[in-house]
């Protein structure tokens, strides 16, 4: 009975080293790949499609990245950063956008959207408004358009100093809000 248990622990001990060199490369082949993330090139301007839901009125228009434009009576879109991704990948634009709305009758002016829109998948990342809508068409580095004309208006009463306008951008500030960084699309 001794031989026969210590034939028996012989031949575990035996094994064992065998299996577990086996593990290690199962676990690793069980593993998933590594995701390919697409690269995107930074540009220098935005091609966006507005709608006011209620004259149905749409415009298509170019904005260069830090600059503010005025659309209807009350809203004021800043494009923060553009990126296009390269040839070789799935078509795709993404623009950081920061959209706000002060209203004649309003002392301040109040927050909209702040984020990334994405031209392939407008729904994903929408801006929700009862007038207007925003949509990010391309983003390129030259513009064919005339000469846009950027928003003049002062901003709002009350503004912290440190979002008071520059005298490269007078356009009105938006209100406080953490907003995500427009590092990553």
């Amino acid at each position: 009975m001794k031989r026969l248990l210590a034939a028996f622990l012989i031949s575990a001990l035996a094994v064992t080293p065998a299996f577990a060199q086996e593990e290690p490369a199962a676990a690793a082949a069980a593993a998933p790949a590594a995701v390919h993330v697409p690269q995107m090139d930074e540009m220098q301007f935005a091609v966006l499609r507005t709608i006011d839901k209620i004259s149905a009125r749409t415009r298509t228009f170019e904005v260069p990245v830090g600059k503010t434009v005025k659309f209807g009576n009350s809203l004021y879109i800043r494009l923060r950063a553009c990126r296009k991704a390269s040839p070789l990948e799935q078509p795709e634009n993404a623009a950081f956008l920061q959209i706000w709305e002060k209203k004649p009758e309003d002392e301040k002016s109040s927050w909209v959207f702040s984020g990334w829109m994405f031209s392939s998948s407008p729904s994903l990342s929408a801006m929700e408004h009862p007038v207007y809508d925003v949509w990010v068409i391309a983003c390129k580095n030259e513009t064919a358009s005339p000469k846009e004309e950027f928003s003049s208006e002062q901003e709002p009463e009350g503004a912290p100093e440190e979002q008071k306008g520059d005298a490269e951008d007078p356009s009105p500030k938006p209100p406080e809000k953490p907003a995500a960084s427009p590092d990553k699309p």
